[in-house]
């Protein structure tokens, strides 16, 4: 099973990364000044994530494919890695969809 880790960033604001069950990062957020608006994009991932239509699948620069994952309002909730071809970028929309509906979170940010 996926989990969503979140850390802070040197600028300190605050980001998560949707991993898949081998430890491979799938989705990575945009950064958030306040933490409970990074849980609040972690939420939005997992609404979204069911929905195909969410997915804007988009082409580099250098022409590699890669995704971005959008909230109800339009906004980016969360960016893929580039990818070789538009197959591997399927899997990892595929693997999103699996993973955030039911990935628990583990927070860096917490002094242990």
């Amino acid at each position: 099973m996926g989990k969503f880790i979140i850390t802070q960033r040197v600028n300190k604001e605050y980001q998560f990364n949707l991993k898949a069950g081998n430890g491979e990062t799938i989705l990575t957020s945009e950064g958030y000044v306040q933490k409970a608006s990074c849980l609040k994009g972690i939420e939005s991932v997992r609404v979204n994530s069911n929905n195909d239509s969410k997915f804007d699948r988009r082409m580099s620069t250098n022409s590699k494919p890669y995704f971005v994952l959008k909230a109800g309002n339009g906004e980016i909730i969360g960016k893929s890695q580039l990818y070789n071809d538009s197959f591997s970028m399927e899997r990892g929309i595929a693997s999103v969809k699996a993973n955030a509906p039911m990935s628990e979170i583990v927070d860096q940010t917490l002094n242990p």
